[in-house]
Parts: C-alpha cells; sequence; structure tokens
C-alpha cells in the first residue's frame, strides 16, 4: 500500500501525463491559419474585369474533362477585352494534385501574363482534387500574392471583392468571423462588395442532372445569401455575388442582392431546367465569360456567349444587366 506522500506524488505524474497527451491529441486550440491577404488594385473608375470559372485546365488531348478548343477561344477573347482583372469562380484545372494540368494553365493563359492582367481566383472542388496540401501547393505557387490565403479580399476603386473559400464552412469558424467583420466595416465609398466563391446559393440546376448534368444549391451557400439579403436592406452598396459550379449561366435576383451562376468557361455545358421566375431562359448549353463594367454608382454585367461552329468563332450577348446602388432603409439613412 502506496503511503499519503507517494500516493499524491503519483497522482500528480498521471495529471501531467494526462495534460502532455490531452496537448499531443490535438484537443487544445489549434493555431491560427494564415492571416487573410488584403489586396489593392490601382484602378479608376471606370473600369471593367472579368469573371468567369469551370476551364478544367487540363491535356487538351483529353476532350472528356473539358472543351479545350473553347478554353482557349475564351482566354484569347478575355485578354483582347483588356480588363483590369480576371476573377475564376473556381475548378481552375481539372485536378488540383496533377502538376500537368497547372503546366496548361501555364501555357494557355501565358496572354494574361504578357498583358500583366492580375488573377484572383477562388478555389473550386477540383482545384482540391487529389493530394490536397500537394494541390494547394500547385494553386498558390500560381498566386503568391495570396500568402497561402484560401480566402481574402481585393480593394479596386469603388469596389471591394471578398473572394471565399467553399470547400470551408462558411456558417462557422474563422472564414465565417472574417466575412462578418468585413461585411460590419464596408468602406463609406465602395459602391459595390462583390462576393466571389464556386458553390452556388441559387441554381436552377440539380443533383437530379435531368438534362446530363448540375447541382443542387446546398444549405450552406443558402444561408450565406439569407444573411447577404438580410443585410442588403440596411446598407448603401450593392451587393453581387458570383458563383460557378454548375456549368452553365444563370441570374437570379433576391432581397435587393443579384447572384450570377458562371460555370461556362469550357467544362463541358449542359443545358439546364430553368425555374419560371429565373430572369433569364435558354434552353442552350452557354460557353460564355461575364464583362462587368464598373462606374459610379452603377455598373453593367454582360454574358458573352461562345459559340464554335467547325472551327469558326461566334459571339453573342443574350443576357445584360444594369445594376444601381441600393437604397437604404430610413433608419439606416438617420444612422448615417
Amino acid at each position: 500500500m502506496l503511503s499519503p506522500g507517494r500516493s499524491f506524488a503519483r497522482t500528480l505524474l498521471l495529471l501531467s501525463l494526462a495534460t502532455a497527451l490531452f496537448g499531443l491529441t490535438g484537443c487544445t486550440k489549434k493555431p491560427a491559419g494564415p492571416k487573410p491577404v488584403e489586396l489593392k488594385l490601382k484602378v479608376e473608375v471606370p473600369f471593367r474585369f472579368v469573371a468567369y470559372g469551370d476551364t478544367r485546365f487540363h491535356n487538351p488531348k483529353d476532350t472528356e474533362a473539358a472543351n479545350p478548343a473553347v478554353r482557349v477561344a475564351l482566354v484569347q477573347a478575355i485578354a483582347a477585352a483588356d480588363p483590369a482583372f480576371v476573377c475564376f469562380t473556381g475548378d481552375i484545372v481539372y485536378n488540383g494534385n496533377d502538376a500537368d494540368d497547372w503546366k496548361v494553365w501555364d501555357d494557355e493563359t501565358a496572354i494574361w501574363r504578357d498583358k500583366k492582367i492580375p488573377i484572383y481566383p477562388a478555389l473550386g472542388n477540383h482545384d482540391l482534387h487529389g493530394d490536397e496540401k500537394l494541390a494547394l501547393g500547385n494553386y498558390f505557387q500560381r498566386f503568391p500574392e495570396l500568402k497561402n490565403s484560401r480566402y481574402y479580399s481585393v480593394r479596386a476603386a469603388n469596389t471591394l471583392t471578398l473572394v471565399l473559400d467553399s470547400s470551408l464552412d462558411q456558417a462557422a469558424g474563422p472564414q465565417e468571423r472574417w466575412l462578418v467583420k468585413k461585411l460590419n466595416k464596408i468602406p463609406s465609398d465602395v459602391d459595390f462588395v462583390f462576393l466571389m466563391f464556386h458553390h452556388p446559393p441559387y441554381t436552377s440546376s440539380s443533383d437530379d442532372k435531368k438534362y446530363g448534368g448540375g447541382h443542387s444549391a446546398r444549405s450552406t451557400e443558402q444561408q450565406l445569401a439569407k444573411m447577404l439579403e438580410d443585410r442588403q436592406a440596411q446598407v448603401r452598396a450593392r451587393f453581387v455575388v458570383f458563383s460557378g459550379h454548375v456549368h452553365n449561366y444563370e441570374r437570379h435576383e433576391h432581397g435587393g442582392v443579384t447572384y450570377f451562376v458562371s460555370g461556362g468557361g469550357a467544362a463541358h455545358a449542359y443545358p439546364i431546367e430553368r425555374a419560371p421566375e429565373d430572369p433569364f431562359q435558354s434552353k442552350q448549353v452557354n460557353y460564355h465569360y461575364l464583362l462587368v463594367e464598373v462606374d459610379h454608382q452603377e455598373l453593367k454585367v454582360t454574358m458573352n456567349r461562345l459559340e464554335l461552329n467547325d472551327g469558326k468563332v461566334a459571339w453573342t450577348q443574350p443576357d445584360s444587366v444594369k445594376i444601381t446602388l441600393a437604397k437604404p432603409t430610413v433608419a439606416n439613412a438617420d444612422a448615417r
């Protein structure tokens, strides 16, 4: 039988071991990840930029993953549009962990680097395919200005762009806290707040893939949309959302917020069953990019649709919309 003194010493030893094991098992508070970068682009109003996604850069000989001719035509057209920057709604490459896919990206978008066009990407599910650590290494190697930030902000003239990673939980955790903080402190000279992430809050497509493809909206993004719509009535700036994932084009209007789905960057496009209340109706596949023209207190978003027939390029603009500043509530006007 142990003496009281030896028993107490043994208890302290066990407590020390338990504390050590508790830390080793990861139950302590995890260190914070990289601080989200706040990028600034010097540009004057008026200016234009491009938003699109789901390009799936990949071996051009493999036509199962995407349409390489469409991809190249879009890159060339975007370069010719001379945008101030390009926003990507995700799925830049087919497999994020494949170095060869990223080499195709390097080769096919060389014209953008030659013209010094900044690229602001959001992570898509394909960008994270395979070994995630390797995939993120490939991604951040191409975008060193992000400093390993999976979500970040870009300030350009009278706009603020908040880029999110929809593979992370947007309804809780550091990204959610960062987003709320940014939305709580929108600078007074910002006319438009753009939010960009891969999975759309609204889509008329569904996981049923009635016409060969599609994805249903997820509850996480739906909750985010509800939060934005609740806030929209109380702020001067206008919220505009750009997403991808669905390989087509959609436009939705809810609670004063305009939502664009732009996933026609070359991943094989498919028709979708559009809801009767959708502002844009089309039974076609829509390879495209969005041209966003920003002015003082208003902007114009035009869908530039690409059609390739026997190698001949044809462009149309089947949808275009003007967005002006929101009218704040009386309470908010008084607060200002």
